[in-house]
């Protein structure tokens, strides 16, 4: 799932506990700001905690290296073909004729030029919201699991099983479903009253949680108004997102919520079906979809290919983190729960047509066909290809509480190697080095990397503008595996794991748990206890390449980040 909702890192708890706080007055210390392309910085030299890639870049021109193309795989909502930092990075298939209704190359898609969408029809029609996989989960299987005794179930079944009974628990609730929806409800309503008071005391329509601190209020309203809205921007910790951004974002997630609760007592639509027109069941039944990878939603998938290879030097917006990269776009994330064949499938288009590594900020807690996407998975490991996935948005471990997809194999073989879990950072100067809104895990989050207020490409009009989230984390590290993979092209996935892992800067103190107070080692939040470098990523690349992987550990490098309190 990609919605802006999660992306900015909105929780229902802290909405519904702000909102029914307005009224009151808020104190408290501002929020710090970050430059634009902030994560791109070094925190010795510029003072920030990003990924240090201008000394890794000197790096490569140091010791005479050329970069090599590198195709990088973008499986998300959409990518907006015609922006203008995006446009000659995009991959284009070359043995594709653009527009004659001919599958030239014969891999089964027609017309297939930048890549391919999973969520379409042949007559142009296009997915662009679908149900909760929670719900389908809980219908799908409710006749045959509602009195069955699950002592007597083994293998799979038991697996889904096991599925089944988490949906139901989550689409039943424990009968306060319907109260915290109509207090979100009604916190959205109080939202968007106390905006139109500060909008017309402001006298401007769009304003941030930093404009709305320094706005002196002068009737009781307003001050009623500011406080409850500033406790917001606050509690979330997006003081620079505006108040359109931040109602826009509320109003999604609430009527999520509101899907959800329909579950109960409906069974949701076959949205995608009445689309894609193939049989679901049937992994085999392959070639659905169009060519129209932007489609209507291309927010989160041009925001997300902008970090990875967004055109650098070129003057205008922003840079991406690798040069010398080509965005291929497979579109099979809709506004909702993705299914696991489109990702399934998407994976191994993304692979058959030339795709070294491939970033996929999406997920949900529901897997019905997890072994499609295993066998995607080490599919790609096969052919020489990594994976890197964003942790998610949900503030939970997810060593104990599912996050899929996951490089954890179903059949219980093993777990992917080609595979890297991304957690997003923050800075110490604006909210703290762990975003408040990252998952996190020991065992199964592998690294951190910049996550909030990251500045990148929005489609239409040649657009740039901030969103947060491991969504946004995850292009990141893909940006820096493809970085690594074109000045040092003979690097296996095992090996640009390797490299990214061991380079992580580990802060010298404690970081905040994400969605607690509680100050832990980073370490305690993933497993190599980090933020990632790029710099040292390469120095040790430039030790690796054509060689193995050291089979003894690391030494991590020291760090040389301080964590502030607060």
């Amino acid at each position: 799932m990609s919605n802006l909702g999660k992306t900015i890192g909105i929780t229902s708890a802290l909405m519904i506990t702000g909102m029914l706080a307005i009224g009151q007055q808020v104190e408290g210390e501002k929020q710090g700001t970050v430059p634009k392309g902030w994560h791109l910085l070094d925190k010795s030299k510029d003072g920030y905690s990003g990924i240090s890639l201008g000394k890794a870049y000197e790096f490569v021109k140091s010791k005479n290296l050329k970069g090599k193309p590198v195709i990088v795989a973008v499986i998300d909502s959409g990518i907006d073909t015609l922006h203008e930092d995006l446009k000659e990075v995009l991959w284009k298939n070359p043995k594709e004729i653009p527009g004659n209704g001919i599958d030239d190359d014969g891999n089964g898609y027609v017309d297939d030029v930048y890549g391919w969408n999973f969520l379409g029809n042949k007559d142009g029609r296009n997915l662009k919201q679908d149900s909760y996989e929670g719900a389908r989960v809980y219908h799908a299987y409710k006749a045959k699991f509602e009195k069955v005794d699950p002592t007597t179930l083994s293998g799979d079944e038991a697996i889904t099983y096991k599925m089944w009974a988490k949906a139901k628990a989550k689409v039943e609730g424990d009968g306060n479903s319907g109260a915290d929806l109509f207090m979100l409800k009604t916190a959205l309503k109080n939202a968007e009253k106390s905006d139109s008071v500060i909008r017309a005391g402001m006298k401007k329509d769009v304003y941030t949680g930093n404009e709305l601190d320094t706005f002196t209020a002068t009737t009781q309203a307003e001050k009623a108004a500011k406080g409850g809205f500033l406790y917001l921007f606050r509690a979330n910790k997006m003081m620079e997102t505006t108040n359109k951004e931040f109602i826009e974002g509320f109003s999604e997630y609430v009527n999520g919520e509101s899907k959800k609760a329909e579950a109960k007592d409906h069974a949701p639509e076959d949205l995608r079906g009445a689309v894609t027109g193939d049989n679901e069941k049937d992994i085999n039944d392959k070639y659905y979809g169009n060519s129209d990878v932007m489609a209507s939603t291309p927010f989160h998938g041009t925001h997300v290919a902008g970090i990875i290879g967004a055109v650098r030097g070129n003057g205008k917006g922003m840079d991406g983190v690798a040069d010398n990269v080509r965005i291929m776009a497979v579109r099979a994330v809709p506004d909702g729960d993705e299914h696991d064949k489109d990702i399934a499938l998407a994976i191994r288009y993304a692979v058959d047509n030339g795709a070294q590594i491939i970033n996929m900020s999406f997920g949900k807690d529901y897997s019905p066909n997890k072994k499609w996407v295993d066998e995607a998975v080490q599919y790609a490991n096969s052919k020489g290809v990594l994976l890197v996935h964003a942790a998610g948005n949900d503030s939970k471990d997810v060593d104990v509480q599912d996050n899929f997809p996951s490089p954890v194999y179903q059949s219980g073989s093993g777990k992917a190697d080609n595979w890297i879990t991304v957690g997003a950072s923050g800075d110490e100067a604006a909210g703290g080095l762990t975003a408040s809104f990252s998952n996190y895990g020991k065992k199964e989050v592998d690294v951190f990397a910049p996550g909030v207020k990251i500045y990148s490409t929005i489609p239409g009009g040649n657009t740039y503008g901030d969103a947060q989230g491991t969504s946004m984390a995850s292009p990141v590290v893909a940006g820096a595996a493809a970085f690594l993979k074109s000045y040092f092209p003979k690097l296996s996935p095992k090996q640009l794991k390797y490299c990214i892992e061991k380079s992580v800067q580990a802060p010298t103190g404690q970081v905040r748990k994400p969605g607690t107070d509680e100050m832990v080692p980073m370490s305690d939040l993933a497993k190599n206890g980090g933020v990632i470098n790029v710099y040292e990523a390469a120095k040790i690349a430039a030790t690796l390449q054509g060689g193995a992987v050291p089979e003894k550990k690391k030494t991590t490098v020291k760090p040389t980040m301080k964590n502030k309190k607060g």
